[in-house]
């Protein structure tokens, strides 16, 4: 049975939730640190110790890492358009914060550094699907920041021989995303049906997006915290659906009859996005288990639940 103490930055968010409360289940000590920015603690699950504070602030981190053996590093800025609008804040927290982890974690011989990064270091890419020795030329702000946080992963490993590995997720959904001006595109399509209200598509919405369910990216931070290889993988299905197709879907899971609408297409946005994922099925073990249709039902019953 797996024992030790497990550092989930970030984890009261929402990839982050569902990974400590994993992380629990496998038999795990798991330690929460976040500054609730986007997070929430009643996200926090039980069993778990919160810490509130900031990823870059050195003299929080470095308390907390005294008792951590192993780290899951998620805290971040996620949204391409936060990013697009405070720059510095988001290099802050994304290369800022990722340096003081992995500084923190050699410091004070933290076994395994789990990085959470992104498709958004790809850029917009020819051949499909995107491989993880694709070039990385990412395309916005926030896809730059990830790269960072990745070139120090690495270097890390490299020159101080820290334990590391970085997990380029896809588009993540389900149950605990999160709402607000930065929302990804399943909660407001799924919103806004629930509502009635018009789905808006940006674009023609031909563009493609390879959508992976949360508890299955949990699933590979566990699988990524457990092995010992190194490098970076991507963590998606393998399958891409169009914008338009997603948005059907949408209305089918739950039986609206919202009207779809088209506007322009948003700054920093690529065309077309899907996952090999052969590299993680074959050094990590790993491959997804819940299709889009299961997790967009799976997402309905938590918004309907959540609005009672």
């Amino acid at each position: 049975m797996p024992s030790g103490v497990v550092l989930v930055t970030g984890g009261a968010g929402f990839i982050g939730c569902h990974t400590a409360r994993l992380l629990l289940e496998r038999g795990y000590d798991v330690m929460v640190l976040d500054n609730l920015y986007s997070g929430s603690r009643s996200n926090v699950p039980e069993g778990a110790e919160l810490i509130v504070g900031d990823v870059a602030d050195r003299d929080i981190l470095g308390r907390a890492m005294r008792s951590v053996d192993q780290v899951v590093h998620l805290a971040a800025i996620v949204s391409v358009d936060e990013a697009r609008e405070d720059p510095w804040g988001t290099l802050k927290t994304n290369v800022l914060g990722t340096l003081n982890v992995l500084e923190q974690s050699y410091r004070h011989g933290v076994g395994r550094v789990v990085y959470a990064s992104s498709c958004a270091v790809y850029g917009e890419q020819v051949v499909l699907p995107i491989v993880e020795d694709a070039p990385l030329r990412p395309i916005n702000i926030y896809g730059a920041s990830k790269l960072s946080g990745e070139a120090l992963v690495h270097a890390y490993r490299e020159e101080k021989g820290l334990s590391t590995v970085a997990l380029r997720y896809f588009n993540v959904y389900g149950p605990g995303m999160r709402g607000g001006p930065y929302a990804g595109v399943i909660y407001k399509f799924l919103t806004a049906a629930l509502r009635g209200e018009p789905l808006t598509i940006h674009g023609d919405g031909e563009q493609t997006r390879d959508f992976v369910y949360v508890a299955d990216v949990a699933r590979a931070n566990l699988a990524a915290l457990e092995s010992e290889v190194g490098g970076a993988f991507n963590i998606g299905t393998g399958a891409s659906v169009t914008i338009n197709d997603l948005a059907r879907m949408v209305l089918e899971a739950t039986g609206s009859r919202s009207p779809i609408i088209y506007t322009d297409p948003r700054p920093g946005d690529i065309r077309h996005s899907r996952a090999s994922i052969a590299r993680a099925r074959r050094l990590l073990g790993w491959e997804p288990m819940v299709s889009l249709r299961e997790g967009l039902e799976k997402t309905v019953e938590w918004l309907r639940g959540s609005a009672r």
